[in-house]
């Protein structure tokens, strides 16, 4: 009876919710990728291209998306976890993001590979050696080293591991993520509790999956190349799973690749990233409002949402 009265307060709590989301998606926080100098980085410093560092590139193109959502989504808010060269650990910038009560997550991000290493055997040499107190000679082969560009291009955009759900869960459940509903699931017990984060989790995970292939879908349409939206499941990415809101991390290109780095670092480059972006950002709300006012609708024609 405790337990069927458990689960009906949960399934309460969440039907009291989804009544509250017929507009889904108020606020997104946006997330430049690293920041600050590498002395106070360290590890976290981010990727250095030929032209602009990493955490240049992710603000520049996180303010121009900032921009771009007042402009064309305006009853949207956004809020961002750095707007100038600044140090955030990623659990500073995922505490940020929970504090302000985000709907969703976007990080932006570079990529970057090491040199192709080659090798050839130039030539050989006579090296005298001793074996079992006898001396020979022994021909030791010369090599030549030398690295070549790696050619490794393309975006893509990530989403949380499934690996790593039960960090997503205990993030939403300490986040307090249903605000409408605080007063009744604090009444229940922990199981409850945790019951509604994992269907919450489950619904997090499906909006995030379908906005970083609509993402992917816009970059193709804008003539980027794609590789696709994908999850890291083993390393996972923390900041993704430390949110308590549907996430995304984009990878916007390659610095270590001379040609992307050039359209990347660029005014132009960046703001058609940022463009490709928005656009992904208004088929996702629609769908979204769609769903939530029970008249599940295909989404827009992309071509004709700006």
């Amino acid at each position: 009876m405790v337990k069927q009265l458990t689960m009906i307060l949960a399934w309460c709590c969440v039907a009291m919710f989804a009544v509250a989301q017929k507009k889904p998606l108020k606020k997104i926080v946006i997330d430049p990728g690293h920041g600050g100098p590498a002395s106070e980085a360290g590890k976290f410093y981010g990727a250095s291209g030929k032209i602009m560092e990493e955490k240049d590139v992710a603000l520049a193109i996180g303010l121009k998306l900032q921009k771009l959502i007042s402009e064309e989504i305006p009853d949207v808010d956004v809020v961002m976890t750095r707007t100038t060269d600044e140090f955030n650990s990623p659990y500073v910038k995922a505490d940020k993001a929970n504090a302000a009560k985000g709907n969703l997550f976007i990080s932006i991000h570079c990529n970057d590979v090491d040199a192709i290493r080659h090798s050839e055997v130039v030539g050989y040499t006579t090296r005298t050696v001793k074996r079992k107190g006898r001396s020979t000679k022994k021909k030791v082969p010369q090599y030549r080293y030398w690295t070549s560009p790696n050619p490794a291009s393309g975006t893509e955009t990530f989403i949380w591991g499934v690996a790593k759900n039960k960090d997503k869960e205990e993030a939403l459940s300490e986040n307090n993520f249903m605000d409408t509903t605080i007063a009744l699931y604090n009444k229940i017990d922990d199981p409850a509790q945790k019951m509604i984060a994992a269907m919450r989790q489950n619904e997090f995970a499906s909006r995030s999956r379908k906005l970083a292939e609509t993402v992917e879908e816009e970059f193709i349409r804008g003539g980027r190349q794609s590789r696709g939206a994908k999850q890291r499941d083993e390393k996972g990415i923390w900041v993704l799973q430390a949110v308590a809101m549907p996430a995304i991390l984009v990878e916007v290109g390659f610095l270590s690749n001379a040609e992307e780095e050039a359209f990347i670092t660029s005014e132009d480059g960046q703001q058609k990233t940022a463009e490709a972006i928005v656009r992904a950002l208004k088929r996702y709300k629609f769908s979204l409002e769609a769903q939530a006012n029970g008249t599940p609708t295909p989404m827009p024609d992309p071509g004709r949402n700006r």
